[in-house]
């Protein structure tokens, strides 16, 4: 008999583990997949088009919430957790549910899910969202092309429009972002990567989106997604920490495993964090992964117009999934606040409308800063909404892109950059030249 299976995710690892593994693999029965910390994306159908001959009318898409009654009215024999960003004391608080039904409880490496590519892969990944992955992966880009080579980013998935839509997706101007209807999220990533040149791959099946992309580069960037480990064997595995959260490298899914799989680690925001704190991380390192290359950086802020930010009331949008899943309090808008002289940080909470108040209520330990969230237009118009009912006199916006884009604020907007500056040597131009 088929071994009646449910596959826990969040809109990524979870779809990848079913292609790449149960798709057309007649041993198991795929009744569920669940869904959790993006909103909105239950409630859907894995569509027939990508769930494939062995599931004629899709698969649905259930709350997380409702796991332990899908188990029991399906007698599933098998759950499959496939998501990442979460502490290994959760992981395991879940685990314990599911077994508690009498159901087993699996975990999937890299030989069952990695897919193998005919071009060299460079992965860059983290231990945790919001460590510096996206200004790490412009500069590998950069320091590539500059070597005469043609790149291609490899996404990890952020696909939570129609999923039969979202296969393969190829991002090379702001019409593609236009087209494929993309969240706040996806424009995050792939706006600073179309800005340098670089064509963006992502959706749903990653074996097609590889195979498109082998076609027109010389290397392919796996540009990783919260802190899960490649879908693709990677020739050069590099892997972000941060001592603004130490030890948390070895506590949290599956940044543990990044740790333990890395060629390169990268200690990110030496200059902002305490030194007995980068410390803890350089001795978690050690024992982990001691035959690691350890390259130490920081990622310095500026903004154009300092003096729009000086004596003023300042209303401070940060990276969504940094704040939310990714558990921190503050992003790079906060830091260039204070470093500019922001007379006052306005508390975004009292003016929080929709499923933005829902989202403070959510993660409790978010205080003043504003999340830019955006998984779709109601949510998008909520955080406009939110910005302009706000009492501020300038919103500094630390989000990688331009929100005046897809929102229409009523008050002047500042962005914060932020790139990756090395610190010392080892450097990664120098590791990237022995790659080639």
């Amino acid at each position: 008999m088929k071994i009646k299976t449910i596959v826990m995710g969040a809109a990524g690892r979870d779809f990848h583990v079913f292609n790449t593994y149960f798709r057309d693999n007649d041993m198991y029965d795929v009744v569920a997949f669940t869904a959790t910390q993006i909103p909105n994306i239950e409630g859907r159908k894995y569509p027939v088009v990508l769930a494939g001959k062995l599931y004629p009318d899709g698969i649905p898409i259930y709350p997380e919430e409702a796991l332990p009654s899908l188990i029991k009215e399906h007698d599933v024999r098998q759950v499959i957790f496939a998501y990442s960003d979460i502490a290994h004391v959760d992981i395991m608080h879940k685990a314990s549910t599911v077994l508690a039904t009498g159901a087993d409880f699996r975990l999937m490496g890299p030989q069952n899910t990695s897919i193998k590519s005919s071009k060299p892969v460079i992965s860059i990944c983290a231990v945790r969202t919001g460590v510096g992955k996206s200004q790490t992966t412009r500069a590998v880009c950069k320091i590539l092309q500059q070597m005469g080579k043609k790149v291609v980013a490899i996404r990890h998935p952020m696909p939570y429009g129609d999923l039969s839509q979202q296969i393969c997706q190829r991002f090379a101007s702001y019409e593609d972002l236009n087209l494929h209807k993309c969240t706040i999220e996806e424009r995050e990533e792939y706006e600073p990567h179309i800005d340098n040149g670089i064509i963006v791959y992502a959706g749903v099946d990653y074996e097609v989106i590889l195979r498109e992309a082998e076609k027109e580069a010389d290397i392919i960037i796996w540009d990783g997604g919260n802190n899960d480990f490649p879908f693709y064997h990677a020739d050069l595995h590099i892997v972000l920490a941060d001592p603004l959260r130490p030890s948390h490298e070895i506590l949290y899914h599956p940044g543990e495993t990044n740790i333990k799989m890395a060629d390169v680690i990268i200690i990110n925001k030496i200059d902002s964090a305490n030194a007995s704190d980068v410390n803890v991380v350089r001795e978690n390192i050690e024992k982990a992964n001691p035959n690691a290359l350890v390259i130490e950086a920081a990622s310095p802020i500026s903004i154009e117009q300092p003096e729009m930010i000086k004596g003023k009331r300042v209303l401070v949008i940060e990276d969504g999934p940094t704040l939310t899943h990714g558990g921190m309090k503050f992003g790079a808008g906060f830091v260039a606040a204070k470093k500019f002289g922001a007379k006052e940080i306005v508390d975004a909470k009292p003016y929080a409308v929709g499923s933005i108040m829902g989202t403070y209520e959510k993660y409790p330990h978010l205080n003043v800063i504003l999340p830019a969230m955006g998984y779709g237009d109601q949510q998008m118009k909520e955080l406009e909404a939110t910005i302009n009912n706000s009492d501020c006199d300038v919103v500094l916006s630390g989000t990688p892109i331009d929100i005046t884009r897809i929102i229409n604020p009523n008050k002047p907007v500042v962005r914060v950059r932020y790139e990756l500056q090395e610190i010392g040597k080892p450097d990664l131009k120098t590791v990237l030249e022995k790659f080639q």
